[in-house]
């Protein structure tokens, strides 16, 4: 009868009831306390379940060689050199220890030195960055005199050779805050159209047309915008490099704009009759003319990298362009001029996209590190950032509440409150199956749509549930979408170079 512990014949021997295992009853007692378990079978044991054996006490008889003087010594000797065997390994392991010790220590001091050469080297480039910006203020501000005093000599056709002036005027300041006042007396007695689409006409649209309106390869439509005087009338932005005008009410095409270079990135109506774009060829173009005859009004050149998105100022007067320079410029929309370019406080800040706060004195503009940053266009300066997305945010837009920011990334839609300047909601339409491409406000700031695999649109006062979707969308998604008038249509645009008109029926979408 052995102990199932320690293999020894036990002194006190008990069995467990349980297991029927035999143990030493001090081992056996002290596992017990500690675990409450069975040392063999690991099932749940208490000192109760141990039953008591009886056995004879006999005198265990000594080994063999301790029996005499030379047996003893043998196993003194034999108990010394297994002692001497394991000094040898421990102290073969601590050298090991060692050589590891030091190792490690001197990788810590290693990338020490690289993390403060770094240091180093981003304060210098801070500091050669910040040259760089009062070298261009004087340079603009030198321009500006220079423009002053030779009024004679006659202003470039080109606006890129045209001089940037280091701060907006102050007359298109004045002119910014008067719109800006009108246009929040007016939101405050803002009244919601009797016209628009209840949530049971929304649901019971349908896509009604599709028009290939973009070349089949490399025809996706990256941006879509209504004609402010004639809502039957949209413009298209592709990754063809052209802009299309189409006529909805009538399908047929109206005329199509070439001179990019590079695929597109946004369009938006200024006006009737001026149209703006940005692209991947670092430029921003202006484009006049009415129906669907444009023409190029003037090329911008101020930008460095791609031109990630154009937004109009609530006056149809100005607008901006945001880079992938980390730069977002402001231009007057008639002398076709920069007015000033901002440079962000972080050079990492590549913007991905930009849009006008509805009453015209905010910017949003996101960032390829997935913040948005709030910037007040009177100085300049960025007063808000929002943190949230896990991806870059490629998609603004400015509900005409003025209250809500709805922001679009791969990953999911965030609904942002301006008020207290924190993330109120989150929509993952997709729950990870699929990207999140696009996202727009119809004017009155009641329903949100949503692209990507498919198209769907949320209501507000359905607590942002979802009241519509489209489904019957090809394999590579929705790029962007866009509401009509009175949110009774929606315009999609697909990967796959077609114009879906979503409606309540008849021959086209756009009713009004």
């Amino acid at each position: 009868m052995f102990c199932s512990i320690s293999g020894n014949v036990p002194e006190q021997p008990v069995v467990s009831i349980k297991s029927g295992h035999v143990f030493e009853k001090g081992l056996v007692n002290k596992y017990v306390k500690e675990t409450g378990k069975c040392p063999v079978t690991g099932e749940a044991l208490a000192t109760d379940d141990l039953l008591d054996l009886k056995a004879n006490k006999t005198v265990k008889p000594r080994p063999s060689p301790a029996t005499s003087i030379p047996g003893l010594l043998g196993l003194f000797q034999d108990e010394w050199d297994a002692l001497m065997l394991e000094t040898h390994t421990l102290r073969q392991s601590l050298h090991t220890v060692r050589q590891e010790l030091s190792h490690a220590l001197y990788m810590h001091d290693a990338a020490t030195r690289v993390i403060a050469r770094l240091v180093k080297e981003r304060d210098e480039a801070r500091n050669a960055l910040q040259n760089v910006k009062a070298t261009v203020i004087d340079s603009g501000d030198g321009g500006k005199r220079v423009a002053d005093t030779a009024t004679v000599e006659p202003v470039p056709e080109d606006a890129a050779k045209r001089p940037k002036k280091a701060a907006i005027p102050n007359t298109v300041i004045d002119e910014l805050l008067a719109v800006n006042a009108q246009l929040s007396k007016m939101r405050k007695k803002r009244v919601i159209s009797p016209t628009l689409a209840t949530p049971e006409e929304l649901e019971s649209m349908s896509v009604l047309s599709s028009y290939p309106v973009h070349k089949t390869t490399a025809g996706g439509i990256v941006s879509i915008d209504i004609n402010p005087a004639l809502p039957e009338v949209v413009a298209t932005a592709g990754l063809d490099s052209s802009i299309q005008i189409f006529d909805t009410s009538a399908g047929r095409m109206m005329g199509s704009l070439t001179g990019h270079s590079k695929r597109l990135t946004q369009l938006a109506y200024a006006s009737p009759n001026v149209l703006l774009s940005s692209s991947a060829d670092k430029t921003a173009r202006i484009w006049s003319g009415e129906g669907g005859q444009y023409s190029c009004a003037a090329i911008l050149k101020d930008h460095t990298d791609e031109v990630v998105g154009v937004t109009v100022h609530p006056s149809q007067k100005y607008f901006v362009t945001g880079g992938a320079d980390a730069t977002w410029c402001f231009y007057d929309i008639e002398q076709a001029e920069c007015l000033r370019q901002v440079v962000a406080d972080d050079p990492a800040d590549k913007f991905t996209a930009v849009q006008f706060h509805p009453d015209g004195l905010i910017l949003g503009a996101a960032t390829a590190t997935s913040l948005i940053r709030i910037w007040e266009v009177k100085q300049q300066k960025n007063v808000a950032t929002f943190e949230g997305h896990a991806k870059p945010v490629h998609g603004l837009a400015f509900s005409e509440n003025g209250f809500h920011l709805a922001s679009v990334s791969d990953d999911c839609v965030k609904l942002w409150d301006l008020r207290k300047l924190k993330n109120f909601k989150t929509l993952d339409p997709y729950e990870g199956s699929a990207n999140c491409a696009a996202v727009s406000w119809d004017h009155s700031g009641n329903y949100l749509a949503v692209g990507g695999a498919d198209a769907r649109v949320y209501s507000l006062r359905a607590d942002w549930s979802v009241v519509k979707t489209f489904p019957d969308m090809p394999k590579k998604g929705v790029m962007s979408v866009r509401f009509g008038p009175d949110a009774k249509s929606l315009l999609v645009g697909t990967a796959d170079h077609n114009l879906r008109v979503c409606g309540l029926g008849g021959a086209n979408g756009m009713q009004e």
